[in-house]
């Protein structure tokens, strides 16, 4: 995901336009790495998100919302006072390097006029956002403090004077010209892309290996030429900005001129941004959270196959039990002619039509009778065995369908879903309770199912968890609303809040139902749907576990575009 030196002024050159001047009107830190500003420009507010994640470090105009927690962050805090109701007056880049610097406009506790300058370094894992005073040229504070210790060539914490990063050595390409960039180019030594990346700042090896498929073998001054043709395209801010589907997804604002893919065009670099990271760095957030959550249940899940395997062992060897039942039967018609002390006894197979002999083994330490009674236990013991293996064998594919389900709804679980799973996990013993202090109980909120509104203004909702789809089916839901589910996949319930549904809008629901599925990847998914009052709970189910019947059955292909453009307005609940 190419965030480079053009993505960054490209970025930076429209927010110049849509931004500037911008009075900062609210503050969030919605996450450790996530820093929102609401900024009031030319009558409208927009929102700008900073972020320092390791894999989607970035900053850019967003259209998501964000939860903020109870308590904000000290870094937070520290923005608000320094910078609520001030003016952003500029922004500048560092050349062509992901260094961007905000400055400010604000006022100090005796009301006199004072500028800092909010800095954020884009550089991966390294990534940063830093208030400074700029006057005195010092860290206020930063999103992620860095000593001494953990790097020796500058220092990050509040007090400290603040310095860029380490030169890299790399030519400015919006400074070189054409005899300057043959110069600092060996065309004999091959690997192009890699030269140009090791030399100009600001080339990702996604615009580098455009630029060698521009020249397509083509001699040095062809180099030079096709990059004084990008050179002139940065300059003057012509962007193209698109996403490129692929094996993987990536984006540029320069036009990758061979790709052959699905690709999408915006209008703004910001737009493209924010349709390109919605949601990535959220699931990436909720992945990290629910890693221990996911391996236990994924153990469980193992567990509960390893299970099912004995099981099976265990009811092919109890096939085998009437084998004991007939040895018994002839042991006993042949008793008086078995010697004390002998290991085998030849008798008449009464079972076969012609009569054949069976060599039937003995203990020879016991009588023939108690011979006889050990194959009539063994008998009596596969049979039973059978009869409660069958019963555990149900249990546990109800297990297993029952932990499928969990890990599918982890996959598609926001922050707020993966609480209410551990509860649920808690609730049905597979995790212990959490010991609290002893408070005045306070009434437990009731589970919040995803609304989404289809095509013609109908409300669809949908449970993301247990808890919710049981809340939704059980209690929220009206008799003769109609009920979404994947045929005998693990997914989501789905409610439209409509008796008589239209066509569009019951196949937006199924598409949705598919989407939050085990067969979200798939084509061609089979959805059933019916009306409430046809849906039950069997006595004693595990939570989400509902039966039902009068179906139909409707075959989409999951949409994620859709159901990102349906859930653009909230459904009522």
């Amino acid at each position: 995901m190419p965030f480079d030196g053009i993505v960054t002024r490209a970025v930076t050159e429209e927010l110049k336009h849509s931004i500037l001047p911008g009075k900062i009107t609210k503050i969030y830190q919605p996450t450790l790495t996530e820093v929102v500003f609401t900024i009031r420009s030319q009558g409208t507010n927009h929102t700008l998100l900073f972020s320092i994640h390791p894999t989607y470090a970035r900053f850019h105009l967003t259209d998501d919302s964000y939860q903020n927690p109870a308590e904000p962050p000290m870094f937070c805090m520290v923005l608000r006072k320094h910078l609520s109701g001030a003016i952003i007056e500029e922004i500048t880049q560092h050349g062509m390097e992901r260094i961007v610097e905000f400055s400010i406009k604000t006022r100090n506790e005796i009301g006199d006029i004072t500028y800092k300058t909010l800095v954020i370094e884009l550089m991966g894992k390294h990534s940063n956002v830093m208030l400074v005073d700029k006057n005195k040229g010092h860290i206020i504070d930063s999103l992620k403090h860095v000593s001494m210790a953990q790097n020796r060539h500058r220092t990050i914490l509040p007090g400290s004077e603040y310095q860029l990063p380490p030169l890299q050595n790399k030519w400015d390409p919006l400074e070189m010209d054409e005899e300057l960039f043959i110069k600092k180019m060996d065309f004999n030594a091959g690997k192009m892309d890699q030269q140009i990346v090791n030399t100009l700042t600001g080339f990702s090896p996604f615009i580098a290996k455009e630029l060698v498929k521009r020249v397509n073998l083509g001699s040095a001054k062809t180099y030079a030429e096709k990059f004084t043709e990008l050179q002139k395209q940065i300059r003057g801010n012509s962007y193209n900005p698109v996403i490129y589907r692929d094996k993987k997804e990536d984006f540029h604002v320069i036009l990758q001129s061979h790709f052959s893919g699905e690709t999408e065009q915006f209008s703004t670099t910001n737009t493209m941004l924010d349709t390109f990271y919605s949601g990535k760095a959220e699931r990436d957030r909720v992945k990290q959270q629910a890693k221990d959550l996911y391996r236990f249940i994924k153990n469980e899940k193992d567990k509960n196959i390893r299970k099912l395997k004995k099981h099976n062992q265990t009811i092919k060897k109890a096939e085998g039990a009437e084998k004991y039942q007939k040895l018994g039967e002839l042991l006993t018609a042949h008793i008086h002619i078995v010697k004390p002390g002998a290991k085998t006894v030849d008798v008449t197979d009464y079972y076969d039509p012609e009569g054949s002999t069976l060599t039937i083994d003995l203990n020879p330490n016991k009588t023939a009778s108690e011979n006889a009674q050990g194959y009539y236990k063994s008998y009596q013991k596969l049979k039973k065995s059978k009869e409660v293996v069958e019963q555990e064998i149900l249990k546990t594919d109800e297990e297993i369908a029952y932990l499928d389900q969990l890990l599918q709804q982890l996959d598609v679980a926001s922050t707020e879903d993966i609480e209410e799973i551990r509860e649920e996990l808690r609730e049905e013993g597979y995790l212990k309770k959490q010991q609290t202090k002893k408070k005045q109980k306070s009434k437990p909120s009731k589970p919040q199912p995803e609304g989404y509104t289809s095509s013609d203004g109908t409300a669809i909702l949908v449970g993301k968890n247990n808890k919710q789809n049981e809340f939704l089916t059980m209690k929220l839901a009206r008799r003769d609303d109609v009920w979404l589910h994947t045929k005998d996949i693990p997914g989501s319930h789905v409610i439209i809040r409509d008796n008589d549904p239209s066509d569009e809008t019951l196949t937006e629901a199924a598409q949705i139902a598919a989407y939050f599925s085990k067969s979200q990847q798939s084509s061609s998914v089979p959805v059933d749907y019916t009306r409430i009052r046809h849906v039950k709970k069997p006595n004693g189910a595990k939570p989400g576990y509902v039966t039902y019947d009068n179906q139909k059955t409707l075959y989409v292909t999951p949409d994620a575009k859709l159901v990102g453009k349906l859930k653009d307005s909230k459904a009522s609940r």
